[in-house]
């Protein structure tokens, strides 16, 4: 009985010690870290992009907004690129299986500005090399 007393105590003892221990490296490290300004207006637009979302500044955005990034980050629409049929299916699937709700009048507008502003383009990551004069190595 003494021996589970006495292990009890060195136990409660120990993790009081890994506490303070952690508490006092959080301290010491979060003061290193530097503040990121970030707008507080939930509206700023600059260069035609949305800055708290990175989305294109067209008509639609604050509805795209309001549906879309309430449950996801504006970067899964941003690195999706899909026709106006795709941008329907996948509404469509997350409403079935995502829980989204029903957009009502707002899903044609939401669709449309998906459609023009993340279409799927012929362009990859960088245009092709032209007119380059080539040069063999040598052994």
């Amino acid at each position: 009985m003494r021996q589970k007393l006495i292990f009890s105590v060195l136990l409660l003892i120990l993790v009081i010690g890994l506490f303070f221990l952690i508490l006092r490296n959080t301290q010491s490290t979060t003061s290193n870290y530097q503040k990121i300004e970030t707008s507080t207006d939930t509206t700023a637009i600059e260069n035609g992009v949305h800055i708290n979302t990175g989305l294109i500044e067209a008509e639609g955005l604050h509805l795209v907004i309001a549906h879309c990034t309430s449950c996801h980050s504006a970067k899964l629409i941003t690195q999706n690129r899909l026709s106006k049929e795709g941008w329907q299916e996948t509404i469509k699937w997350m409403q079935e299986t995502q829980n989204l709700w029903d957009l009502g009048n707002d899903e044609e507008a939401v669709v449309n500005y998906l459609a023009k502003n993340y279409a799927p383009t012929d362009i990859g990551r960088r245009a092709s090399l032209k007119n380059i004069e080539w040069y063999s190595l040598k052994d």
